[in-house]
């Protein structure tokens, strides 16, 4: 058996492993789901009224400003997602679970690589369940097939980077108390960007890191596909933003994983 063909074996183990876990613990995967959909429901029949009339148009009301939100709740979801990988790694490592894992003979880059493969799958479990939710609740998407499939692989792209990093975090972190808190950040970013409002109702320097942040031109691009508006460059951005976090995230987590045990 070649090194890549047990690689892949050693992977193909260690996904099952991970979603065995995710159907053991539903707890988890429906905590991921509720902070979303809560969101979703209080933004749009709380506050969709105001913030639909102020988007500026003549029709804008609680309708348009669900067609507004749902890309930002998309993005939320996956950082959420991301936010339980963090969780479940560091718990391995607390658990000692790695530790062994690194004795035995298998690919070493097989237990990460079960990790996030896991956790891109969870994610668009979840990504489906939202959407469902906000298709039930009145959002009708306009895209065509050829944009579904690039909308597909913009949530893939964005997963697989925000994974890594949440990898990574896992990794770092002492104990799994910390490594649930440290990707919360990523779950208010949506907050920072275009996700709830426009980047242009807010105060000059907000609005500076509002449009540089990496997360805005993401749901910018997911909204463009979603409803058929203007992309502009915002897909490109997205792609490096993607490609620079994956990267550097990877590099990360394969040195924290390959470093000598301290215990």
């Amino acid at each position: 058996m070649s090194a890549l063909t047990a690689a892949a074996t050693d992977s193909a183990t260690m996904l099952r492993r991970n979603l065995r876990r995710m159907i053991r613990y539903p707890s988890l995967t429906l905590l991921l789901l509720a902070v979303p959909i809560s969101f979703l429901l209080l933004f749009v029949y709380v506050f969709g009224g105001t913030l639909g009339a102020g988007l500026g148009a003549a029709a804008g009301g609680r309708a348009e400003y669900l067609e507004y939100v749902v890309p930002g709740i998309l993005m939320m979801t996956v950082a959420g997602a991301a936010q339980g990988t963090a969780l479940t790694v560091a718990m391995d490592m607390a658990e000692g679970i790695i530790a062994r894992f690194r004795t035995m003979a298998i690919a070493r880059a097989s237990v990460l690589t079960g990790h996030v493969v896991g956790n891109v799958i969870q994610t668009f479990i979840s990504l489906t369940v939202v959407l469902g939710v906000a298709v039930l609740i009145g959002f009708r998407p306009h895209a065509d097939p050829v944009q579904w499939l690039a909308l597909i692989g913009v949530l893939g792209l964005l997963t697989f980077a925000l994974t890594w990093a949440s990898v990574a975090l896992g990794l770092v972190s002492d104990t799994p108390e910390t490594a649930s808190n440290l990707p919360m950040p990523l779950m208010f970013l949506p907050f920072l960007g275009s996700g709830f409002v426009p980047t242009d109702s807010m105060p000059a320097g907000l609005r500076w890191f509002a449009e540089y942040q990496p997360f805005t031109p993401a749901i910018e691009t997911i909204r463009g596909l979603l409803i058929g508006g203007p992309i502009g460059h915002s897909a490109v951005l997205t792609v490096a933003w993607s490609v620079a976090i994956a990267t550097g995230s990877y590099l990360w987590a394969r040195r924290l994983y390959d470093r000598d045990p301290v215990k």
